[in-house]
């Protein structure tokens, strides 16, 4: 039987579950945006590195070998690193959403920071 995510002031400490909730919170917000060419091209680089980052976890955590492991936890901290990209361009693009991109930027950088410590073991 699986366990709960534990949460604490609404943070997840599930990686799974967290890393789908945030390719989740990616694509809702995205679809709240106005539909104009600079974001056509953002959107889409945005919602394909922001929902990778879940589907790597679940490679990592089904991973063969230890390298292979290794190998995944970098392609999710690579994603998070590229999403935290694509949101500070998304929010010069879209000057009225600042505030919902640097809450999505935040947790972006703490996914980052949590792949990081996960490689330093």
């Amino acid at each position: 039987m699986k366990s709960q995510p534990i949460k604490t002031k609404k943070r997840i400490f599930d990686l799974e579950e967290r890393t789908a909730k945030f390719g989740e919170n990616i694509i809702e917000f995205v679809q709240t945006l106005e539909k104009k060419p600079v974001n056509y091209s953002l959107t889409s680089q945005l919602t394909r590195s922001a929902t990778s980052i879940g589907a790597n976890y679940l490679e990592a955590d089904a991973a063969e070998s230890k390298k292979d492991f290794k190998h995944k936890i970098s392609l999710c901290r690579k994603e998070a690193k590229e999403s935290r990209h694509w949101l500070r361009m998304m929010a010069k693009a879209n000057q009225g959403k600042k505030e919902i991109c640097r809450e999505l930027w935040q947790e972006a950088q703490e996914l980052v920071l949590i792949f990081s410590a996960i490689l330093k073991k």
